[in-house]
């Protein structure tokens, strides 16, 4: 194919990205804030920049001359990417869809209001004192409540509110763990579900019919905002399943536009057969690590098929499978190594896949463990169990 690939966000999920289009002969170019992230170790070249600075930003993409621009993390200065979009490059899956997902809210607004799709009660603040009518008022959020800022990663700066006096802690801790130059947080009431889905869902270029395709969805677990585990199959009620594809496939159908295409993971919370939106990423998720075992395309080799308007055959499953997360358990690890790596091996089905970052800090996702099972439960206590023998030293 010979794509040339400017990747903007060189984490795990770049990595993976980034395998998938070196197997069919693109050029990646891997771009972070940090030297040596995973992806630009499996990349031809690399950059190191600040993509919240626009002039930067251009100036590498008018170096590379890619033939795509696709975005792995929200922290960029998106406004840019309208304006390069409009200049003849190509933004994956559109630069209205990095744009206005950058922040929660304005893809809350636009699911809310415009789309008309069933979320949760929310609303914004400013600073403490705003969060705290926000949630306090009588026609506010009320309590408990989940405090998230506008624009993060991995639940970074996300926590629950049970009580007054958790509202000024809940605004420092959710500034803290913002990215981005915009100090907004989103509190949204405290929703009592059963499970949590992502639903992953696969826009095609018009070359490919321009229709929307779907992985089967995905139970995951979070802590800390962050996911900790994801399963394949979850099982749902089919009126709740049917609710959940078409609620993605109208938020993705207008995100992406006539001409974007790429993978989406849209998650719901599930109550029942009531399905509520929740998030949007417009890129491979991390929930969906498990579909480098679960089935024969990964979300990694489907996006990059939908970029480069390549067929899309009928994904065919590979059984119960699950993934479970490799936390380090320190704060400021350099170089970290790896211990019980060949005892979580030993177990039958049980695949690591380590990111190679190159710092650890507390509860930092350094790797997954990938593994089958008899059911999805018994896949996630293998994974889970597997998971829980490696340590980040």
């Amino acid at each position: 194919m010979n794509a040339r690939i400017v990747l903007l966000g060189s984490g795990e999920l770049g990595k993976e990205f980034a395998i998938s289009a070196k197997r069919l002969g693109c050029r990646v170019i891997a771009v972070d804030r940090y030297d040596d992230a995973p992806a630009m170790q499996v990349s031809d070249q690399r950059e190191v920049i600040d993509m919240l600075d626009g002039t930067l930003l251009a100036r590498c993409i008018r170096r590379h001359k890619p033939d795509f621009i696709v975005p792995e993390i929200e922290a960029i200065r998106t406004s840019e990417l309208l304006k390069l979009e409009k200049a003849g490059y190509s933004v994956v899956p559109s630069a209205f869809a990095a744009h206005m997902t950058m922040n929660r809210d304005a893809i809350r607004e636009l699911a809310a209001k415009e789309l008309g799709l069933r979320t949760a009660r929310y609303a914004y603040a400013t600073s403490a004192q705003e969060l705290a009518d926000a949630i306090l008022a009588k026609a506010g959020v009320g309590l408990p409540c989940v405090v998230k800022p506008t624009m993060s990663s991995s639940g970074k700066g996300q926590s629950v509110v049970r009580t007054k006096a958790d509202i000024a802690k809940a605004w420092k801790y959710a500034i803290a763990g913002m990215r981005g130059d915009r100090p907004v947080v989103i509190v949204e009431e405290f929703i009592s579900f059963d499970y949590e889905i992502t639903q992953l869902t696969v826009k095609e270029r018009a070359s490919q019919g321009g229709g929307v395709k779907f992985v089967e969805p995905i139970g995951h677990r979070q802590e800390r905002g962050d996911y900790q585990e994801s399963w394949m199959p979850c099982p749902m009620k089919p009126a709740a399943k049917r609710a959940a594809r078409e609620m993605s496939a109208k938020v993705v159908e207008r995100l992406a536009g006539k001409n974007g295409a790429g993978i989406f993971g849209v998650e719901f919370f599930v109550q029942g057969n009531e399905v509520i939106f929740s998030e949007l990423s417009p890129r491979p998720h991390d929930t969906g690590m498990v579909t480098l075992r679960s089935q024969d395309l990964s979300e990694f080799d489907l996006h990059l098929r939908a970029i480069l308007g390549l067929p899309i055959p009928e994904i065919r499953y590979n059984g119960p499978t699950a993934s479970a997360v490799i936390l380090a358990t320190h704060e400021g690890t350099n170089a970290p190594e790896y211990a019980g790596v060949a005892a979580a091996l030993a177990t039958p089905s049980v695949e690591v896949r380590l990111f190679g970052k190159p710092t650890a800090r507390k509860h930092r996702r350094m790797g997954v463990v990938l593994a089958h099972g008899k059911s999805a439960d018994d896949a996630r206590k293998i994974a889970t169990n597997a998971a829980r023998k490696i340590r980040v030293e």
